[in-house]
């Protein structure tokens, strides 16, 4: 994903952890999401059953980035679009 490209942000839960720092998510419609989970300089630590915020490739909506895992009430947040 290009760094100026934006997707739509989902919420799902891990379905699976896959290799290589990728996740299944299953997304509140029903459809399911590979997830990449680590970057560089930041690794999302999940296991599954975890809610969490993925935002859709523009080119592929099945697969996607994992930017922010949802507490337990805790309010969603608005996504800040970087």
């Amino acid at each position: 994903m290009s760094p100026g490209a934006t997707g739509a942000v989902v919420r799902g839960r891990v379905a699976a952890v896959l290799p290589r720092g990728l996740f299944a998510v299953r997304t509140e419609r029903g459809e399911l999401v590979a997830g990449l989970g680590r970057e560089a300089a930041h690794v999302v630590r999940v296991k599954p059953g975890d809610v969490v915020l993925v935002r859709l490739s523009p080119r592929d909506p099945t697969r996607g980035r994992i930017v922010g895992v949802v507490t337990p009430g805790e309010p969603p947040r608005k996504e800040d679009g970087r």
